[in-house]
């Protein structure tokens, strides 16, 4: 028996009545249903129409963010149409049990009754993912795209279904939490983050206020099928085995990570089944994408990349040259029979390993790894420190063609967790305390061990792979250049982590652009910067890794540096600012063999973030016959632009940091910042405006990992990766650096930097470090700066009259506050890039008569 039929909603916030209709129309049954649906109505210029499926107990509100912004003026002419399933939203309540094929084929009724012809874009959520490929499959005449947020169409093996499904499926309990109360619904709308308004959670729970309304939120719980024997199973097997069908039809997969219903397995397993989708993760949102996250902003991008042609390339006036592929392993192949050292720990009483050691402990590997089914392409997680035992791994997986996935503990333990579930790796190979970890937090990719404690752990070691590959050294053909090699994450100090992928032949370009610093085969490297502990046997030069905690830089002491130094004789060494600062701070405690040694380093490299050159000539002092270079770069291309001490002081003070020439191979240009802020188009070399820093190099990563979105935006210039740094030309070509364009202050007298005036109130010898932020609404926005003081304080305050008034005489702009803090918030991984972005939301708070504590 039919139901009541409401046909508008009540007016509810974000939903424009003037969406409402019904639609009435004879089911597969022959029995006449009534439809709710949200229509923006078509229109003589429209190009398609984009069908929107809610899951369950949610309804077609899902899509209200949609709906607006394809009915405003300036949308794309895209019609959008949002469903309420029978029985559920507004829709007609029929009383009947409806399986996964009658909900398919409900949707082609409202489809054929509405004259849908084409062509459309499937838009799915939850349950309604599955519903909307099966109409899909069935209308490929009409079908022009397919997106998908946070759904499944398989329960892979192996992972338990879904702990909010199961708990509501127990016997006597689904009634009870999905119809006789709202308690299942209240649950998933609490799944929302940041919470729902309660006027908006109040929406989506109009449809359901009795139990009558509420029947179909259980039925639909029931109707999943986690069994060969239920009866929905056959129709959602049919939908995910034909999925590869779909290999031609564009793809879009938007995910929350943070979803405790649909997780990590089964976004693999549908990236397994449309391998050809683009894929982008909100990193903090969770189930409720549309709520979390611009899920229309994403659509309308990706709409409009839909049908634009590929952009020619932007010619240049001089041919960049093709540069042969040698892999990132020739100078260790070529060094095989060589029994002169390679690389030596100085943790754990140190070990040395030679060449000729190195590169058979890499093919035994390398065998034994293939041997126990890592295959070309598979990602291989590597979570082992810096050492002989990191290099050989890495080497073995890059020799076999498997990607390296490289989240060092740098991140944090959330950033790693998080880039571990983003890049999802087939493979990890672990040290002990990284294997519990991937245990407890339930990491993905079967695992392999690189610690004594790996066989308590179950986990293969490292050795046993070795034995194992030294019995039948027969390795797979080599990867070919452009297949991808590594996953590199990002520190993370702007934002979450990004995964940069780079390509064979793109790793490769990264070592020939070192050679170019003068890190050549006659080098012998100290590698205090982690990335770099993998380059020097690329390189061909001896390295050393000195005693220190790889997530902790600033841990390097002068004499851990000597002694790595003294163990290679060296004659170059890389370490960030933060381990050069405590290089310095402890120089005193150096005996006269230890200062030998540092005497005898010629090179003295500085990267990660901005070095001060009294930072670099304090340095010299201890390694009096080097000459101090700060390289420019990042995770996504490494390096760009390099300068010496001597060039640094020959520069003198400008607005920013001076970063000196590009490279060999490198092109560096400006997209100019407009009043506003906002970054031009196209790139300009032309000295003098302040913009963002666009580079061209054979060294740029190929793309981000799982972030179609940043990706879109790092590229859209076609050659040129949009650093997200800010900065000038000078007349001689040099490069400067102002800051982030994230950190970019418009003010109602334009625009500023934060770099120039945090340089100009470090000059105060009161100050050790600078911050500005600003506060307020961009456009008017106020000057706040702050400041770690010498002496450092104990807690944060308002800086003293005496402290403001010596900063507001050297700093440009008028300030509004100086606040002091005892240490400046900084990155894991370097210790030195400053948080501005946490520092900007406590001066917000304390500027609108906020605490000081909790900054």
């Amino acid at each position: 028996m039919s139901g009541h039929h409401e046909v508008l909603p009540p007016v509810l916030p974000g939903l424009d009545r003037a969406w409402s209709r019904s639609v009435t129309a004879l089911d597969s049954q022959g029995v006449e249903r009534t439809w709710h649906v949200l229509d923006t109505g078509s229109t003589p210029q429209q190009v398609g129409t984009l069908l929107c499926v809610h899951g369950n107990p949610t309804w077609s509100y899902l899509w209200r963010h949609l709906l607006a912004r394809f009915s405003r003026p300036d949308a794309l002419p895209w019609r959008v149409v949002a469903v309420d399933h029978l029985d559920m939203g507004f829709s007609e309540r029929t009383g009947t049990v409806r399986g996964l094929a009658q909900r398919i084929a409900d949707l082609g009724t409202v489809t054929d009754a509405l004259d849908l012809t084409g062509p459309v874009i499937t838009v799915g959520h939850d349950w309604g993912g599955a519903i909307s490929l099966g109409w899909a499959l069935r209308h490929r005449e009409q079908l022009r795209g397919v997106v998908l947020t946070n759904t499944a169409v398989h329960q892979p093996s192996g992972s338990p279904a879904p702990a909010l499904i199961r708990l509501a499926g127990l016997p006597g309990v689904l009634p009870a939490v999905t119809v006789r109360t709202p308690t299942f619904l209240r649950a998933t709308l609490a799944l929302a983050n940041p919470r729902l308004p309660e006027p908006v959670r109040e929406g989506y729970l109009a449809p359901y206020r009795t139990p009558d309304r509420r029947a179909a939120i259980g039925g639909f719980v029931a109707d999943i099928p986690l069994s060969p024997q239920h009866p929905s199973w056959p129709a959602l097997q049919e939908v995910a085995q034909r999925l590869e069908t779909l290999a031609e039809v564009p793809t879009l997969l938007l995910w929350g990570p943070r979803d405790p219903v649909f997780g990590d397995a089964h976004l693999r397993d549908l990236r397994t089944r449309l391998p050809h989708a683009q894929l982008h993760r909100f990193e903090g949102a969770g189930h409720l994408l549309a709520e979390d996250a611009d899920v229309a902003g994403a659509v309308t991008q990706w709409l409009t990349d839909l049908d634009r042609p590929s952009p020619a390339p932007i010619p240049t006036t001089t041919p960049e040259p093709t540069v042969a592929w040698r892999p990132l392993w020739a100078a260790l192949a070529e060094r095989s029979d060589d029994r002169s050292v390679a690389l030596v720990e100085l943790a754990h009483r140190g070990r040395e390993v030679s060449w000729s050691l190195l590169w058979r402990r890499i093919q035994e590997i390398a065998a034994g790894l293939a041997s126990s089914g890592v295959r070309r392409g598979d990602r291989v997680a590597l979570l082992v420190p810096p050492g002989a035992d990191l290099t050989a791994a890495v080497y073995a997986c890059l020799r076999i063609g498997a990607v390296i996935v490289v989240a060092d503990p740098g991140l944090g333990l959330a950033g790693m967790n998080r880039a571990l579930r983003s890049a999802a790796p087939a493979h990890l190979i672990a040290v002990d305390r990284a294997l519990a970890l991937a245990r407890v937090l339930r990491w993905p990719g079967r695992r392999f061990g690189a610690g004594p404690g790996a066989a308590v752990l179950g986990a293969p070691t490292l050795g046993r792979l070795a034995r194992l590959g030294a019995g039948d050294r027969e390795l797979p053909p080599a990867p070919e250049p452009d297949d991808d090699a590594a996953v590199l994450f990002t520190s993370g100090s702007t934002g979450p982590a990004k995964g940069a992928v780079y390509t064979h032949r793109q790793l490769a370009a990264i070592r020939d652009a070192l050679s170019e610093l003068g890190l050549g085969a006659d080098a012998r490297i100290v590698a205090a910067f982690a990335p770099f502990a993998l380059f020097g046997p690329a390189l061909g030069a001896a390295s050393a890794i000195p005693d220190m905690r790889a997530t902790a830089p600033r841990t390097l002491t002068a004499t851990a540096l000597a002694e790595a130094t003294a163990a290679i004789d060296a004659s170059a060494v890389f370490a960030s600012p933060a381990a050069l600062r405590n290089v310095v701070e402890t120089g005193d405690t150096l005996d006269a063999r230890q200062r030998t040694a540092l005497e005898g380093v010629t090179l003295l490299l500085s990267a990660g973030a901005p070095v001060p050159a009294a930072l670099l000539t304090r340095a010299q002092t201890l390694m009096p016959k080097a000459q101090p270079h700060t390289p420019y770069g990042m995770t996504e291309v490494l390096p760009v632009s390099d300068i010496t001490l001597d060039e640094i002081v020959h520069a003198g003070p400008g607005d920013g940091v001076c970063v000196g020439l590009p490279l060999p191979g490198v092109r560096v240009a400006i997209a100019a910042l407009d009043t506003t802020g906002v970054p031009a188009e196209q790139p300009d070399d032309t000295p003098g405006p302040t913009g963002e820093i666009m580079v061209r190099a054979a060294h740029v990563k190929d793309r981000y990992d799982a972030l179609w979105l940043t990706e879109r935006a790092s590229s859209r210039t076609p050659g040129w990766h949009r650093t997200g740094d800010v900065g000038y030309l000078d007349p001689d070509g040099k490069l400067w650096v102002q800051g982030r364009l994230a950190h970019v202050i418009v003010t109602s007298e334009g625009v500023l930097t934060p770099v120039g005036i945090e340089q100009q109130v470090e000059s105060l010898p009161q100050v050790a470090r600078a911050a500005v932020v600003g506060v307020g609404p961009r456009g008017a926005a106020q000057v706040v700066v702050i400041v770690e003081t010498l002496p450092p304080v104990r807690r944060a305050r308002l800086a003293s009259r005496e402290l403001a008034d010596a900063v507001r005489a050297v700093a440009t702009p008028p300030v509004v506050a100086v606040l002091v803090v005892p240490s400046m918030p900084t990155d894991i991984r370097h210790n030195s890039k400053i948080d501005r972005t946490r520092l900007s939301r406590w001066a917000e708070r304390v500027v609108a008569g906020g605490r000081l504590d909790g900054w």
